[in-house]
């Protein structure tokens, strides 16, 4: 598969503008002075589905030709990708068939079915989601959307920096989180091909640190019964997305589950905002690693705002 370039993310945006929201960026004077850096917040949650990953699914499904698209589209996915997909289908008016692990979290199942798509049901392993999305793929005939290992995904999501960058200037530094890989691919071929001097971080549980691992070590970790609370960032990085990072990536920062907690509670009480756990990521990792960012203008890009507010973490 071709990595992509700057060119073919703005070659996205021509498409995904047509669909997606422009989301707005946040700044907070408190958390500012809290964090000891100007931060700028890119906020995905405002965006459909309530995450970023609207945007490579509907560059994804509108790169399809008509042949390929009439039988439909499909994924595995624990929430996020699946509801962005079923969205972008029904805006072309294809189907879509979603594979989802037993234990994805009931408000984004919801979510799924609400936007029109199948769902299928699997243990909550990549071996299992993986045979059950081949077993649906060849009954449907129907088109898999990788949720990360995927040209026009990773294209589309590079579309959030490319609005972050062009809305703020002079930022020193920007952050996201980083699961399979895609938002942190996306954003790191835009900025550092438009500024290599800005430095792209990372976040990422340290209870899920295959990303970490796998740039530290030079080769692919699977994440192995990852127990963190950011459900999103519970995937492992391919072949393409570790290549892209190996090639552009400042580094991944590790932050502990309760830094989760006590960021995405920050970000709620003083921005009065719905961030999703994973979201708050790299916020955490800002607040763990203060020396980095000290003083800097910060781009954060918010993945996503899907939280079942029945079991929040506090």
């Amino acid at each position: 598969m071709r990595t992509p370039t700057k060119k073919d993310i703005e070659q996205a945006f021509e498409t995904v503008s047509k669909y997606a929201h422009r989301t707005p960026v946040l700044t907070s004077k408190s958390i500012n002075s809290m964090l000891g850096c100007s931060v700028f917040f890119k906020c995905e949650n405002f965006q459909k589905v309530g995450a970023f990953k609207f945007r490579g699914a509907a560059n994804a499904v509108f790169s399809l030709s008509n042949g390929q698209s009439a039988k439909g589209v499909c994924t595995h996915s624990s929430g996020n990708h699946a509801a962005a997909l079923a969205v972008a289908a029904a805006i072309r008016g294809i189907p879509s068939y979603i594979v989802m692990p037993s234990n994805a979290p009931a408000i984004k199942r919801k979510a799924v079915e609400g936007y029109g798509a199948k769902i299928f049901t699997c243990e909550p392993t990549q071996d299992a989601r993986e045979k059950e999305l081949e077993r649906v793929r060849i009954e449907t005939g129907s088109t898999f959307i990788h949720p990360y290992e995927n040209f026009e995904v990773i294209c589309g999501q590079g579309t959030a920096s490319l609005e972050l960058l062009d809305e703020v200037k002079g930022l020193q530094t920007v952050i996201t989180p980083v699961g399979g890989g895609g938002l942190f691919s996306g954003t790191l071929i835009y900025t550092k091909e438009t500024n290599p001097s800005i430095e792209v971080y990372a976040g990422e549980p340290q209870n899920a640190d295959d990303a970490y691992r796998s740039l530290r070590d030079g080769t692919l970790h699977p994440s192995i019964n990852p127990n963190t609370i950011a459900d999103g960032l519970r995937t492992s990085l391919c072949p393409l997305t570790l290549s892209i990072i190996q090639k552009y990536a400042d580094g991944i920062l590790t932050v502990s589950e309760e830094s989760i907690v006590k960021a995405m509670r920050l970000v709620w009480e003083r921005m009065k905002i719905v961030i999703e756990p994973s979201s708050a990521v790299p916020v955490a990792a800002i607040m763990q690693n203060r020396e980095v960012f000290k003083g800097k203008r910060v781009g954060v890009i918010i993945s996503g705002g899907n939280v079942d507010v029945k079991n929040l973490p506090f």
